[in-house]
């Protein structure tokens, strides 16, 4: 996790990451959109390969890079547990569903009787 979050946390490498999500592309393609010389975009390259987020294969002369979200898993995991946003909502849909049920029984219950809980 620590050499996936490492990887991801260079902007380059983030935008390569992103563009690599949509489609194949060489290494050649991939260094045409950075203002950065093309041995740091293969540094880079090879930085997300040993972190396993990009895999390449040698097509012709051409080495073709393609996304592997897989070791995102661990770290996207983490994440949503620092967050903390699952419990959260698993307590508001529990709420939700307390305060539906309370006014099913208040209905089925009907005016008469809620009225004497009020006034007894």
């Amino acid at each position: 996790m620590d050499e996936v979050a490492a990887a991801i946390a260079d902007p380059v490498r983030r935008h390569i990451l992103t563009m690599l999500r949509d489609e194949s592309l060489s290494a050649g393609d991939i260094a045409t959109r950075f203002a950065i010389s093309r041995p740091a975009v293969s540094r880079h390259l090879r930085v997300l390969r040993e972190s396993g987020l990009v895999r390449d294969e040698l097509v012709g002369r051409k080495r073709i890079y393609r996304l592997d979200p897989g070791p995102l898993a661990p770290l996207a995991e983490w994440l949503a547990g620092l967050a903390g946003g699952d419990r959260w909502e698993r307590r508001l849909d529990a709420l939700e569903t307390e305060i539906y049920r309370t006014r099913r029984e208040r209905r089925a219950r009907g005016p008469v009787e809620h009225r004497r809980e009020h006034t007894a």
